[in-house]
């Protein structure tokens, strides 16, 4: 009889431990077990789902998880890892469970449902060779993760574990220590690989409060031109205006955005010159790295914003060989004045859309060849018939062409792209609105309005762990975000079948008054709390008496008829009539 061949593969293993289990259990048995179990349950399952792994086994105070990619491996670390330390903010410090965490990619031998060899035991060594909170990784796996996820490393250089023949080159994931944290204090986001950077709101210093909207467009302009800079990470405006007005410790903003650098700048306009004065700072050493002042003509603020950019990046990154391309600049000041007041108003209200149409009307009869006011007014015109009620005909059409327009106007403008391509979604010209979203991630990686839309299109396309994946870059890129995030963000955890993690995403207080409530009640319904979703969807309809499923169903842009079928099964569920 022929000897049974034994079976390998490589795979990246997961091996994960409860810092002072038997203290836990000492103390109390029976609760800690509820804890250990509630935390199973309620993170670590949901997140071995996300990342596509397989619990090999429990034993007791730790898990062994083995996962195909090592990217996803790191992934799911550091969010049980964050889950973990948000969990333990309710619980006293002894009761508190905090974790270490190893991850190997090596050969490993299957016998049946288990897994041995060096490949597992290698990740276990890693795992108790950390600190409590910690994620230990090997050199094999740091090869393979060095460019692909947002984290950065500590490299703790060769090192000899117990039973292993050779020593093995071990990293640990940096800025994790989130493990001793106090109660009310923020869990700091990993820095990411590459430069990153914080454009805080400019002071407004002409004594002259109308002044501020020329102030926040002069600081929005800063964050999208550096933005385009595939070399470094920069922060979206939403989350930097959080800040606007307070008086905060630099080192705490950074820390909150997760970046090492922030630009502080104030402006003054009058009489039609401009001063402006910046500096750029370290925010982990405290160090000035470059400041400057510029007194110019007003007619000269877009070769300042060109001039500022230049140097932060020249700081950060060094002076670049090949520039990104620039954008078009508008003729008129006063065309530019009333954009930036336009911008503002952006998605608040039907009446603030109507104002903000106005606003871009006059700008574009100053400016015709003003591409930005093109596509602003593009992306309201696809409002007022998809979401404010107003007649499909003509805004519809108008609305494509206008955005057409603002794309050959400025090809190398990120947001004409962006708009145009989820213009074009709507009209079902899937090859066409694929290309321009990737083009304006082309122009500008860091655009997080960007890969959060994207999100909403990949569901349904029928691609919902893509769609998780492009909302959690732009939640990166966006700490502090616009409500809608949470709604992309919940759509697509329903969509994949998440629906605990939807449940809690969609009652996020951002989000959880808004259109965002169906797919609330539909979770609900999904996870079989009918009374609950019930109740949801009767107050969705309260405030939305005209939806229908079929109409719904008819209007979304689906290319996935499964996807669509598991919507219009949850909205039946949650009683919204057909």
């Amino acid at each position: 009889m022929a000897e049974e061949r034994v079976q390998r593969r490589l795979a990246a293993i997961l091996a994960a431990d409860v810092v002072g289990y038997s203290r836990l259990m000492e103390a109390d048995e029976q609760g800690t077990l509820e804890v250990l179990k509630a935390r199973r349950r309620d993170i670590l399952t949901p997140l071995i789902a996300r990342y596509r792994g397989r619990l090999v086994k429990v034993m007791g105070d730790g898990v062994l998880v083995e996962f195909a990619s090592a990217v996803e491996a790191v992934q799911c670390a550091v969010d049980l890892q964050y889950r973990t330390a948000e969990a333990n903010d309710s619980l006293p410090d002894s009761r508190r469970v905090i974790l270490r965490i190893g991850i190997n990619l090596g050969d490993i031998i299957v016998d049946g449902s288990d897994l041995y060899g060096d490949g597992v035991n290698v990740a276990a060594r890693l795992e108790a060779l950390g600190e409590p909170g910690d994620i230990c990784v090997s050199g094999s796996v740091y090869d393979q993760v060095k460019r692909k996820v947002e984290t950065g490393f500590d490299d703790l250089g060769q090192t000899s574990l117990k039973n292993i023949a050779e020593p093995v080159r071990v990293y640990r994931v940096r800025h994790l220590a989130i493990a001793a944290r106090k109660d009310g204090e923020t869990v700091p986001l990993a820095l990411p690989s590459k430069p990153s950077i914080a454009i805080l709101p400019f002071t407004n210093m002409s004594g002259d409060a109308e002044q501020d909207v020329f102030t926040d467009g002069l600081t929005e302009d800063l964050i999208t031109d550096l933005s385009r800079n595939a070399s470094l990470f920069v922060i979206a405006r939403h989350s930097t205006f959080a800040y606007k007005g307070k008086s905060i410790d630099i080192r705490l903003i950074a820390r909150d955005l997760g970046v090492r650098y922030l630009l502080e700048g104030s402006a003054r306009r009058a009489a039609g010159r401009v001063r402006i004065n910046v500096q750029l700072i370290d925010a982990v050493s405290g160090t000035h790295l470059w400041a400057d002042r510029f007194d110019r003509d007003l007619e000269d603020i877009f070769a300042v914003q060109d001039e500022v950019t230049a140097k932060i990046v020249e700081a950060l990154i060094g002076r670049l060989v090949t520039q990104p391309p620039p954008r078009n600049r508008p003729k008129s000041m006063e065309a530019y004045d009333l954009c930036v007041r336009g911008r503002t108003l952006i998605g608040i209200s039907p009446e603030a859309s109507r104002e903000s149409r106005l606003l871009l009307q006059r700008a574009i009869t100053l400016d015709p060849d003003y591409a930005e006011a093109h596509r602003l007014l593009a992306f309201h015109l696809w409002q007022a018939w998809a979401q404010w009620g107003e007649p499909e005909v003509p805004n519809r059409l108008v609305a494509v062409a206008m955005a057409e327009k603002a794309v050959k106007l400025d090809p190398n403008d990120a947001g004409c792209r962006f708009v145009l391509g989820h213009l074009l979604a709507y009209e079902r010209s899937w090859p066409a609105s694929d290309a321009e979203f990737a083009t304006a991630l082309e122009i500008d990686p860091n655009y997080a309005d960007a890969w959060a839309d994207l999100s909403d299109f990949s569901v349904l396309s029928g691609k919902p762990a893509t769609a998780i994946e492009q909302v959690q870059k732009a939640l990166r890129l966006n700490p502090h975000p616009p409500k809608w995030y949470y709604w992309d963000l919940g759509f697509a955890q329903y969509a994949a079948r998440q629906y605990e993690l939807a449940v809690v995403t969609l009652r996020n207080e951002a989000t959880y008054r808004t259109i965002s409530r169906r797919v609330l009640a539909a979770s609900l319904a999904q996870l079989g709390r009918t009374d609950e979703a019930h109740q949801e969807g009767a107050l969705f309809m309260a405030s939305n008496p005209h939806f229908t499923i079929s109409h719904w169903a008819a209007s979304q842009p689906f290319r996935d008829q499964a996807t669509r079928d598991h919507f219009v099964d949850g909205y039946r569920k949650a009683g919204l009539p057909d």
